[in-house]
């Protein structure tokens, strides 16, 4: 039996955006039939979205929640929980998000896993899942324990081909293991999600300027630089060449260079996909000249216009398919703690308004059309992860996952009207649209900015990655 029934004449749906009526029945949508089309039975509430846009629930496939956050001291904490960034997500429409569980926080990747879901399950607005991630030199007996993971619905792997700062070191895999992992995934019908930097060169970098005393954190692009991801990226392309059936994900490509490496491997046939942040499509590595410039940093670092303008052709030609947001939610007191090239927190708090900046950004200043944006920030992100159709498409059998974005709330971004942090990268920025209706599988959940779900809404999410991502390069 119906329950709900959302209309409107945008409705962006597999098949191109049109008017229609959206039908939900309990947590599924059981049809999407032309516009005033449905009989509206006694007891079937009736959204009508007319002037607005219905869209997949969006799917940000990179996020960090209650997360180790180093201080420049040496100690370290967490960043902020799922209770709070599942909650600042729905309220941005955004419906599915996913982490990380490392894989040495356990006795065994079994245990890592159940301690991670407690961290999640009843703690959680929105649907979720989780990444593997393997981090420094791996155990003999992980291989097999990843071969059951991805079984299990874990199938992505996590891999850093770089320490990242000095006084991370642990997180590198070397090559023969990356290798080891590669074999598995291909055999296992798995994704690699690599954080691809040269280590040796990242490393030489920041001995050389802090040689030199040049050690503040606006000189970042030039340790974590382009020809870091250029050869990285190079490499580890090569390597998956090399292990037929390895299939790739680049997380945070924030060069040209990189652009360029995802798109030459695609026209060798590669199944290799892209992804970049919303902080390197929008800001610059000048931008860390401005007044309290760390908020609008991550790992690898913000770097030229060029390089930007490059991301941006990315999106248009299949080279960059998400654009996520590398999740970091914490005070500003902690996003400003450190000054120097090598203790600047990374990440940001950016789940929020990521799916209103970004449409702001693309149909509303850069004429993409609504279902190339659709698949940037939402369809792209289910299909390559292993959750299409079940996420990302509004279609008969999908969950009842829907964002409504209003074009007439041209609202500016401030921190104090967020759910997130105390502060926001986005401050000051003038909106093309919001978003004022989040349904997460048939239950509204957020209303003209009321919340009116619960942390117990969201579910962990089975994965398997599908055939034909990991055959070839789509999208």
């Amino acid at each position: 039996m119906v329950d709900l029934v959302v209309r409107s004449e945008m409705v962006a749906t597999p098949q191109g955006v049109g008017p229609f009526d959206v039908a939900i029945a309990g947590e599924k949508i059981v049809a999407v039939a032309a516009q005033g089309s449905l009989p509206i039975a006694d007891g079937v509430r009736l959204i009508d979205a007319t002037g607005k846009i219905v869209m997949p629930g969006g799917i940000d496939p990179h996020v960090h929640c209650k997360w180790f956050l180093p201080n420049p001291d040496g100690s370290a904490g967490l960043t902020d929980p799922p209770d709070v960034v599942g909650r600042a997500a729905v309220h941005g429409g955004t419906t599915t998000l996913i982490d990380f569980t490392r894989a040495s926080q356990g006795d065994n990747l079994r245990d890592a896993i159940e301690k991670r879901e407690a961290d999640w399950k009843g703690h959680c607005a929105c649907d979720y899942a989780q990444h593997i991630m393997v981090e420094g030199a791996l155990p003999v007996d992980l291989p097999p324990q990843l071969a059951e993971a991805i079984q299990a619905g874990f199938p992505t792997v996590k891999i850093f081909t770089t320490d990242i700062t000095p006084s991370r070191k642990g997180r590198m895999v070397d090559f023969g293991d990356i290798w080891e992992v590669f074999q598995v995934l291909a055999a296992n019908r798995g994704l690699g999600v690599i954080h691809s930097e040269d280590n040796d060169i990242v490393m030489h970098m920041y001995g050389k300027l802090i040689r030199e005393g040049r050690t503040g954190f606006e000189n970042l692009a030039e340790v974590h630089n382009t020809l870091s991801e250029d050869v990285s990226f190079r490499r580890v392309i090569r390597l998956a060449e090399k292990v037929t059936g390895t299939a790739l994900y680049m997380m945070h490509t924030s060069a040209a260079s990189g652009v360029s490496a995802i798109r030459e491997a695609r026209a060798r046939g590669v199944p290799i996909y892209g992804e970049s942040l919303h902080q390197y499509m929008l800001y610059t590595s000048e931008d860390y000249r401005r007044p309290r410039g760390q908020i609008y940093h991550t790992y690898p670092s913000l770097k030229s216009a060029e390089d930007q303008a490059a991301l941006w052709a990315g999106t248009l030609d299949g080279c960059i398919n998400c654009v996520a947001t590398d999740e970091i939610c914490c005070t500003l007191a902690k996003k400003l703690q450190g000054a120097r090239i090598d203790d600047t927190t990374g990440g940001n708090a950016g789940v929020e308004p990521r799916v209103a900046l970004m449409y702001t950004e693309m149909v509303g200043r850069r004429g993409y059309s609504l279902s190339r944006y659709v698949d940037l920030i939402s369809t792209n992100a289910a299909k390559i992860m292993g959750l299409y159709p079940r996420k990302g498409a509004i279609a008969a059998g999908s969950d009842a996952d829907i964002c409504v974005l209003d074009p007439a709330d041209k609202r500016v971004i401030r921190a104090e009207d967020l759910h997130e942090a105390d502060y926001t990268p986005w401050e000051g920025r003038k909106m093309e649209a919001w978003p004022c209706l989040t349904v997460l599988r048939g239950k509204v959940v957020v209303e003209n900015g009321t919340w009116k779900g619960s942390l117990a809404d969201g579910k962990w999410q089975h994965r398997k990655v599908a055939e034909e991502i990991l055959s070839g390069p789509q999208l």
